[in-house]
């Protein structure tokens, strides 16, 4: 007797099996409008990759096909987002059978509510959910309704601390080589803090260092900040910092291969002291530099310390 096949079950199959033997990459990108879709889009381009911007939810799995079959285009991007209005709601059903044709990154961005708020406010553009209602009010409509795609996401990045730049150095960061796995392949930032004003919303990593000599109490030096010669000299004279430095690098080497295989994309590791204008400043200058050494992508950012 001939066995009978499930012909959805087959085509399943065939399928997957065609979006693993093809080389073929799709980068879906979405999130809250604001976040920098279009600035990630334009790197995309820059990349090589072939964009696409709003494209309908209901043409997405044909375009999927073109890149699946195509030997023009083996790296492709689009942009879905809220423009697309309820047809958006069919996204991630749509994504699950997307990867089934073609190796799919689906990446979503996002941002703090003032960040867009403000973004809007500069920009002077409305928001795509439209102008009968408070910007804040259509900001919040719209994550409640991203929280469905925002779960199906390999990859989410929250660009409020990002300018244009740094937001375009991590997509080529991430995207621009081959090898995807590659460890040295994260943006850290080394944040310098004082607790008086509390500790930085986006920490990943928070490090107390007011165990350290305090220079403010070195009349010389209490108008300075950690990044004068003079200070950290004073830092680095105790012999606690230096272990400190060094066991703290060790630590963060050790850890950042494991936040890559986990799928970060980029840290935030914060020093933190009284009123952060000595101590954190001088740690967050030296990690950074035995990060940077180490092959890392690394910047360095003082929030409470004087310009």
């Amino acid at each position: 007797m001939a066995r009978r096949t499930d012909p959805k079950k087959s085509s399943k199959c065939v399928l997957a099996a065609r979006a693993k033997a093809h080389p073929a990459e799709l980068v879906i990108i979405t999130g809250m409008s604001g976040s920098g879709k279009a600035s990630v889009l334009k790197a995309f381009e820059d990349l090589g990759y072939y964009c696409v911007d709003n494209l309908p939810v209901a043409l997405v799995p044909q375009f999927a096909d073109l890149v699946a079959d195509s030997p023009e285009i083996t790296r492709a991007a689009l942009v879905l987002d809220i423009r697309e209005g309820v047809g958006l709601d069919r996204l991630p059903a749509t994504l699950r059978s997307v990867r089934n044709i073609v190796k799919s990154v689906v990446l979503y961005l996002e941002a703090d509510d003032e960040i867009l708020m403000r973004r809007f406010s500069e920009t002077r553009r409305p928001h795509p959910l439209g102008t009968s209602r408070p910007v804040k009010t259509s900001i919040e409509s719209e994550r409640r309704r991203l929280t469905p795609i925002r779960e199906s996401a390999d990859m989410m990045i929250d660009t409020s601390k990002f300018n244009v730049h740094e937001l375009r150095a991590l997509i080529f960061d991430r995207f621009g080589h081959a090898k995807m796995q590659d460890h040295k392949k994260i943006l850290v930032s080394c944040v310098s803090f004082g607790f008086r004003k509390g500790v930085p919303d986006d920490s990943d990593l928070v490090f107390d260092v007011r165990f350290l000599p305090n220079p403010h109490f070195v009349p010389e030096f209490r108008p300075l900040t950690g990044r004068h010669p003079k200070v950290a000299k004073y830092i680095r004279s105790f012999p606690q910092t230096q272990e400190f430095i060094n066991r703290i690098s060790e630590l963060l080497v050790y850890l950042l291969p494991h936040y890559i295989t986990e799928g970060k994309s980029y840290l935030t590791i914060a020093f933190g002291c009284t009123g952060g204008q000595h101590r954190s400043v001088m740690i967050a200058e030296d990690v950074k530099k035995r990060l940077a050494k180490a092959g890392y992508n690394v910047k360095v950012v003082h929030r409470d310390s004087p310009k």
